[in-house]
């Protein structure tokens, strides 16, 4: 047969496989999500999130050097409070608890960088991501509340601070705090095409956030829509977003490709508990092979358009691009 292009020949061996690679990774680029909880001397394991654990501040160091030590070196800490309000005081306080775990992060591995999610659901005692209203999430007066724990993140030590709440106008708030108190360096990954997500429900049992009523539709995104999330990613630059997110990561590929192409700041995309929960339990069943589940999963990410990725898979994805089976 008389054929002039024959694409296999670039898939003939290992080396020339890699030669010619489209998608090439670094661990530089992947985020570990953390949890911290109040307490002393506790690992406890997630139960939908098999080898995942909420940490106290005397155990954090150990998972710190762990990730340190797998080459991972950045975190994103989510905080579980004790106690619980209907203003959220604990996000802002200056003794909470990522507010602490920033600080003893940062005497122990101050070369890891350190980024927190800022959120209100952890810490009201409804669930809900911002200000009631009756049983409706009050959008502007959850501004000031939000910029107040960004600010006081930053002031513990975070080197970047992440919205996650879904409020209109929130990273221009949380900017012009920052600003007007001397931290215009600091840099915001907003999570802007953020989805109104089934892939959510493992995080909120590791979080203790789920809402105590109703849900969050009203401020996340309609699934069906894309060119809103086109939008919203917009907005956030416009507003100062220095990192645009999209979350979740597995079923948006199409949104993280979209945002990739009309913003000119990195894209990160987040791969969430429920999508973390799902390869677990399947390996368990010995129905899939997880660590190849796991490298195709951050290959489609980054070949849709990720330069960031947030995975509870971090420090498993490091060993394999160290020892060449992904990168």
């Amino acid at each position: 047969m008389d054929m002039i292009k024959r694409p296999r020949r670039l898939r003939g061996g290992e080396t020339i496989r890699k030669m010619i690679r489209e998608t090439r990774m670094d661990k530089s680029s992947l985020i570990y999500p953390m949890f911290v909880q109040e307490g002393t001397g506790r690992e406890d394991e997630i139960p939908s999130m098999p080898g995942q654990f909420r940490y106290t501040l005397d155990r954090l160091p150990y998972e710190l050097e762990r990730l340190a030590k797998a080459g991972v070196g950045s975190v994103m800490l989510f905080g579980i409070p004790d106690h619980k309000d209907e203003i959220a005081s604990q996000a802002y306080a200056q003794d909470g608890i990522v507010q602490r775990a920033l600080q003893v992060g940062k005497e122990k591995f101050p070369e890891l960088y350190y980024i927190t999610d800022v959120c209100l659901c952890e810490y009201t005692s409804h669930g809900h991501c911002g200000m009631l209203c009756g049983h409706e999430v009050e959008n502007d007066s959850t501004l000031d509340l939000l910029a107040k724990t960004a600010l006081s993140h930053v002031q513990a030590g975070a080197d970047m601070v992440a919205p996650s709440d879904m409020m209109d106008g929130r990273v221009l708030a949380i900017r012009n705090m920052l600003d007007k108190n001397g931290h215009k360096e600091t840099p915001i990954m907003s999570y802007a095409v953020k989805y109104a997500s089934a892939f959510y429900g493992p995080f909120r049992e590791a979080a203790d956030s789920a809402p105590a009523f109703g849900d969050r539709k009203s401020y996340q995104m309609d699934p069906h829509n894309s060119r809103e999330g086109v939008k919203e990613a917009l907005l956030d630059v416009d507003e100062g977003a220095d990192i645009i997110m999209v979350k979740p990561a597995m079923s948006y590929l199409d949104m993280i490709t979209k945002v990739k192409e009309v913003t000119n700041v990195p894209v990160a995309a987040y791969s969430v508990s429920g999508e973390y929960a799902m390869v677990k339990a399947a390996a368990q069943k010995g129905w899939i092979d997880e660590e190849r589940i796991m490298c195709e999963m951050a290959v489609s990410t980054y070949r849709a358009g990720a330069q960031i990725y947030l995975t509870y898979y971090a420090k498993e994805l490091a060993k394999c691009m160290d020892e060449g089976r992904i990168g």
